[in-house]
């Protein structure tokens, strides 16, 4: 209705190709800030995924700065775990159709397509997933050391870092870096959630 009222263009959130470029320049930012102030480079990156376009981005902007030298890991919730299953099964699946899509990780509820699917497909090493409670323990783990209200969509990629599987299977990696995406929440009640599950 407000397309056809204004004239406006629409421009979808993951999908556009210059919404994916855009959001690439997350990594490249944090690439030459870590290269600059620490006088090193990042061997593993954990990006949280949802439509996929924050991960495409950054995907495709890893690969062309950093090559097979980075590994590219993409974090989900284990309620939202479309983008997962799709990577294990070689082929772009939706959401199971029973999943009520219940997670406090709220910005990652959509699904990976056309244009961020094969990036994913292609280029990234592994996707993790990680339950709630994991996703709110990392999210109050950084609101309370770092003082930086991420929203529990960027606890997830924290979650993915602390995890034993990634640990385990990544213990070579010494400089990992994790993108902390948005600042969409409601701290009452996440607060709330958190005080419920005795975080």
């Amino acid at each position: 209705e407000i397309r056809q009222a204004t004239g406006a263009i629409f421009i979808h959130p993951s999908e556009d190709p210059r919404v994916i470029a855009g959001q690439g320049t997350v990594c490249y930012e944090m690439i030459h800030q870590v290269e600059a102030q620490y006088n090193t480079t990042l061997d593993t990156v954990i990006i949280p995924v949802g439509g996929g376009g924050l991960a495409a981005g950054n995907t495709i902007a890893l690969r062309a700065l950093l090559g097979d030298k980075v590994k590219i890991i993409l974090a989900e919730p284990s309620e939202l775990d479309d983008a997962k299953r799709s990577f294990d099964a070689k082929q772009l699946l939706k959401h199971s159709p029973d999943n009520k899509l219940n997670s406090v990780a709220d910005g990652l509820k959509t699904t990976l397509g056309p244009n961020t699917w094969p990036i994913v497909r292609d280029l990234v090493d592994d996707i993790y997933t990680v339950s709630e409670k994991e996703i709110l323990r990392a999210t109050k783990l950084i609101w309370e050391r770092l003082k930086v209200c991420i929203e529990p969509s960027a606890g997830v990629g924290v979650a993915v870092a602390l995890s034993d599987a990634f640990q385990t299977k990544y213990a070579g990696s010494t400089n990992v870096g994790v993108v902390l995406c948005g600042g969409n929440a409601d701290v009452i009640k996440i607060s709330g959630i958190m005080r419920d599950m005795d975080l």
